[in-house]
């Protein structure tokens, strides 16, 4: 068949053939099928029968190709690197709508058109992760029942999308049994142990190596910002809360460092661009980090906020930055505790809260333990077991 043949346009109108196996457990039939396709000189121009086009490097496609020589069958993992032959233009036709390549060195590669469509070059990637929205002046997290987080999917999706989307949710109307915050975070995956285990219990307690467990007021600050990857995302389970005091406090600290970036920008620069000793040590554990407060990404979107007034360690800085870091650090204390940035209630047993520790700041009033029991019990999870968990259940849309 000569170059120019294979570049003349192919045309099929007619009903699809079913799906070409992508090694892809994502839907991808619903797509448009393809309508043609030909070489034109670099590329390898395609359209579908919705009107959309895409040019696709050669490479790209033979990369991608899902044929068993290339995937595993199993696990679907590349088992190829190609370089050898992708100079030369290949040979394509539209077959039942599916692309159809013939490469230089005798290899055939078969891609469906849905596939091909939903993954054109410059198309973004479909996430169903939900963007990290900041919270409104009247915010309140999203409630979830227990009965319907563990009855299907719409109820578990409903939970996890409020979590990545708002930093906090509340679960409510759960069983007060032992080990349930255990069994409900292992629905989304294995469990974060830190040094205090992979399962804790918050209550007053003697001798006691971390303050949330003693009965003092707690100001907002997040888990471990002494660990170099703090847990992401913390889960407690309100067994008792029967004392006086003890109410939850939550802030979103994405929101205040954009109040904190707009009142003045050289405070936000500094607490941003300066790393600060984080450190938790007893008798057994020392571990420490250096990291700035606030951490933004390469476009200046905060992306982490580490926050606990306990566990900051010596402040090594040069002399002339000392007292405006302090000032700044000072500055973004108070707007973290003004009321308007603050949510407060009371968990009623049998109730979770969850939140994102590298975002939303936590603390608690103070409580007297004479007065009667209070007992949460709390794990931590990885973000991307949730997200993963997300992407999951959309299979099932």
């Amino acid at each position: 068949m000569s170059q120019d043949t294979v570049s003349d346009i192919a045309t099929m109108d007619i009903a699809p053939a079913p799906p070409v196996d992508m090694r892809e457990l994502t839907p991808y039939e619903a797509a448009p099928q393809l309508r043609e396709a030909r070489v034109d000189g670099h590329r390898v121009v395609l359209e579908w029968q919705d009107g959309q086009q895409a040019e696709f490097p050669p490479i790209w496609l033979r990369d991608h190709c899902a044929c068993p020589a290339c995937r595993h069958a199993q696990t679907f993992e590349r088992l190829v690197f190609p370089i050898e032959g992708i100079d030369i233009a290949p040979e394509v036709q539209v077959t039942d709508g599916h692309l159809m390549v013939n490469w230089a060195d005798g290899h055939t590669s078969r891609f469906d058109g849905g596939w091909l469509h939903q993954r054109r070059p410059g198309e973004p990637n479909r996430n169903v992760t939900p963007e990290r929205l900041p919270w409104r002046d009247d915010f309140f997290p999203q409630r979830v029942a227990h009965g319907d987080f563990v009855a299907g999917v719409e109820g578990e999706r409903a939970w996890l999308t409020a979590l990545l989307r708002d930093g906090l949710v509340l679960l409510d109307n759960g069983p007060l049994a032992d080990e349930e915050v255990s069994r409900l975070a292992k629905r989304i995956g294995p469990l974060r142990s830190t040094n205090f285990g992979a399962r804790f219990d918050v209550r007053s307690k003697p001798n006691p190596n971390n303050a949330a467990y003693t009965a003092i007021g707690l100001a907002l600050h997040t888990d471990l910002p002494n660990w170099r990857q703090p847990p992401d995302i913390q889960l407690l389970y309100c067994l008792e809360n029967g004392a006086e005091g003890g109410g939850s406090l939550f802030a979103d600290g994405f929101q205040v460092a954009e109040v904190l970036r707009r009142e003045n920008p050289e405070t936000f620069r500094l607490l941003s661009e300066t790393s600060i000793d984080f450190r938790f040590q007893d008798e057994t554990q020392d571990i420490g980090v250096r990291a700035p407060i606030i951490e933004c990404d390469d476009d200046g979107k905060v992306v982490e906020i580490r926050f606990n007034n306990w566990i900051r360690d010596t402040l090594r800085l040069p002399t002339q930055t000392i007292e405006a870091w302090y000032r700044a650090y000072y500055r973004f204390w108070q707007l973290l505790h003004e009321p308007r940035h603050q949510l407060e209630f009371n968990l009623a047993p049998g109730q979770m809260i969850a939140f994102d520790n590298r975002r939303v700041l936590h603390g608690r009033a103070a409580f007297d333990p004479s007065t009667g029991a209070r007992h949460l019990q709390g794990t931590y999870l990885d973000r991307d077991m949730l997200e993963s968990r997300l992407r999951v259940l959309a299979r099932e849309d």
